[in-house]
């Protein structure tokens, strides 16, 4: 009869002389050297997808970038013109306002998307008893198509629309031009951007809301301390990798608008709600001005990856080492 293991033999620490046999005798394979092989082996797994987004985001983005230096329409023979596109768009007025356009639009969202958002993911945390109703109620326009949204609120704001008559019923201006008056249309496309999004920074929010511990905030309010308080020193700190990624998205989510401004204005009146994303559109597909489009798309893509930088290492956690 084979000798009994005592209970205190069996607890060897992993590497010892029985982490490799089990309790039938048969030999297992170590717990480190499945994890080496499933580390080794996640990177040839994921080549495959690697190549693809390589090929597909990368290289067919630097390929389209080098017509920047041509005079290309899309079609046909093109010659290489160097730098002329780019010290082209540095004179282009229309170029000029739709910068000015897109950073109006791309800062009032990335403030006022995120304040709110905020403000509805503390509202809606934990207290309410019809938290769950509003957040679905306050999500569900970011499902919904840009487009679709953007058309109903044309309606909405048309002369003849909802709002025009609610503000004449109400003793109110009720003929504004809201989207042909070159001082409302820029504001009204800001509207629908914030309407329709505001639930993806309340989710943010409301995900790094979860982490933080309900016993500090009730110990710091045993303590004294205010409302306001609690919020600066203690929520605040530990949702900075949530505000990181809501700041990030929004800002270049807000700087690359293109959907609502094609659909609500197409980029009018006389260019005022213009932005850098309508005007590589236009020259590109409806001016076939290729090389003048690409180059504009260039600029536009070196603009929104220093932004998301700049972002980023402004928000990024400190406390980490």
């Amino acid at each position: 009869m084979a000798p009994r293991v005592r209970e205190d033999e069996n607890r060897s620490e992993p590497g010892g002389p029985l982490s490799s046999v089990k309790s039938n005798g048969k030999k297992k394979v170590s717990k480190n050297t499945g994890k080496k092989l499933v580390q080794f082996g996640s990177w040839w797994w994921a080549l495959p997808g690697l190549a693809v987004v390589l090929a597909v985001h990368y290289i067919a983005t630097g390929y389209g970038a080098a017509y920047a230096f041509t005079n290309f329409t899309g079609l046909g023979d093109f010659q290489w013109i160097g730098l002329d596109n780019f010290a082209r768009l540095t004179q282009d007025p229309e170029v000029l306002g739709s910068i000015s356009n897109t950073f109006v639009l791309g800062i009032l969202y990335f403030l006022v998307v995120n304040i709110l958002g905020l403000g509805f993911a503390l509202a809606l945390n934990r207290t309410l008893k019809t938290r769950y109703l509003l957040r679905v109620v306050l999500f569900l326009p970011v499902v919904l198509s840009s487009l679709a949204v953007s058309y109903i609120w044309k309606f909405i704001f048309e002369p003849t629309g909802p709002l025009n008559n609610i503000l004449a019923s109400l003793g109110l201006p009720g003929d504004t031009l809201w989207l042909a008056d070159s001082k409302t249309a820029l504001w009204t496309v800001l509207t629908v951007m914030i309407w329709q999004h505001i639930g993806i920074p309340m989710v943010i929010f409301l995900a790094g809301l979860a982490l933080v511990p309900q016993e500090l905030e009730e110990a710091a309010a045993i303590d004294g301390a205010s409302a306001f308080s609690r919020f600066r020193l203690i929520t605040l700190p530990l949702i900075q990798p949530a505000i990181a990624i809501s700041t990030t998205l929004s800002l270049v989510s807000g700087l690359r608008v293109f959907d609502q401004v094609r659909a609500l204005t197409g980029g009018g009146p006389y260019g005022a709600s213009e932005t850098l994303s309508s005007v590589v559109y236009k020259y590109t597909f409806e001016y076939s001005d290729y090389g003048y489009g690409a180059s504009l798309a260039t600029v536009f893509a070196i603009v929104l990856a220093a932004a998301a930088a700049i972002q980023l290492f402004i928000t990024r956690d400190r406390s980490a080492k």
